[in-house]
C-alpha cells in the first residue's frame, strides 16, 4: 500500500497501475513551469519565479476507469543531487526541456537523459519496460527571434534509435506544438490518449468539494464525452517514504489488487 496523507484522508481507491508520475527537469529560465501551466490550466505567466520544487497531481476519468498522474516541476539548479536521483527513480514518464537560444541547457538535457537511463537501469525487474523509459524532449521558445545555438544534427543524434524518445519544439507562450507534445509522451508511454489536454474536458471543482471516486465515474456532460480531468487543490509532495514505497510498488508490478491511498 502507498499512503499519501493529507488532512483530508480520502481514499480514492485508484488501482495501483493506474498511478503515474510525470518528471519534468532541464536549466534553470528554460519553461518546465510554463509547459507544466499549459498542461494544468492552459495559461501562460510572463513573470518568471525560480522553482525550488512544485508538485502537482491531476486525476482522471476515462472510459469509466480513474487515473492519477502526478507531475513533479523540479529545480533547475539541482541543489540535492540525492533527491533528484529519488526524483528519476519514482517517474513513469518524464519532460526534458532546453531553451533553443541557450546552448549550456541543451547539454544538460544530454546529460539528464544519460543520467535518466543509467538511474533507471538499477531498479532490477523482470519486465521490459523498466528499461524503457518514454520521455520527450523539448526544445522550448520557438517562438522567439533569436541566434539558434543547437544544430538539428545535434538533436537528432540525441534521440536517434530510440524508440521510447522523441523531440519537439515548442512554445509554451504560443501554445505552439505543447499538446502534440504531451500526446506523443502518452502514446509512447501507452497511457490513455485522453490524458493529453487537449483530448478530455477540464473540470474546476471548488476546494471543499473533494473528488470521489463515484463521482469521477458516474458524472456526465450533455456532449455525452467520457473523459475528463481535475486538477487536485493544494496537492503535497510525498514524503521520502512514500516515494520509496511508491518505486518498490512500480517496481514489483503487483498489480491490479494493490491499491493507492490519495491525498
Amino acid at each position: 500500500m502507498i499512503k499519501k496523507m493529507s488532512p483530508s484522508e480520502h481514499d480514492f481507491d485508484i488501482p495501483a497501475k493506474n498511478c503515474h508520475r510525470m518528471v519534468v527537469l532541464g536549466s534553470t529560465k528554460v519553461g518546465k513551469t510554463a509547459i507544466i501551466s499549459r498542461f494544468l490550466n492552459e495559461r501562460f505567466d510572463d513573470q518568471y519565479t525560480p522553482t525550488i520544487e512544485d508538485f502537482h497531481r491531476k486525476f482522471y476519468s476515462i472510459r469509466g476507469d480513474v487515473y492519477q498522474l502526478d507531475i513533479l516541476d523540479t529545480s533547475g539548479n539541482h541543489p540535492f543531487p540525492a533527491m533528484r536521483r529519488l526524483s528519476i527513480l519514482t517517474g513513469d514518464v518524464f519532460v526534458l526541456v532546453f531553451s533553443l537560444d541557450n546552448r549550456a541547457s541543451f547539454q544538460e538535457v544530454q546529460q539528464l537523459k544519460r543520467q535518466i537511463f543509467e538511474t533507471k537501469s538499477c531498479l532490477k525487474t523482470k519486465t521490459k519496460e523498466s528499461a524503457d523509459v518514454p520521455l520527450v524532449i523539448c526544445g522550448n521558445k520557438c517562438d522567439r527571434e533569436f541566434s539558434r545555438e543547437v544544430s538539428d544534427d545535434e538533436i537528432s543524434r540525441l534521440v536517434a534509435g530510440d524508440e521510447r524518445c522523441a523531440y519537439f519544439e515548442v512554445s509554451a507562450k504560443r501554445n505552439t506544438n505543447v499538446d502534440v507534445m504531451f500526446h506523443a509522451l502518452f502514446s509512447m508511454a501507452k497511457l490513455p490518449d485522453e490524458m493529453s489536454p487537449d483530448r478530455h474536458r477540464k473540470v474546476s471543482l471548488q476546494c471543499g468539494d473533494v473528488l470521489h471516486r463515484k463521482s469521477l465515474r458516474n458524472r456526465k456532460f450533455k456532449d455525452g464525452g467520457d473523459a475528463y480531468g481535475i486538477v487536485a487543490p493544494f496537492a503535497r509532495r510525498p514524503s521520502v517514504h512514500s516515494d520509496l514505497m511508491y518505486i518498490k510498488e512500480k517496481a514489483l508490478h503487483q498489480g491490479t489488487k494493490d491499491r493507492c491511498v490519495i491525498c
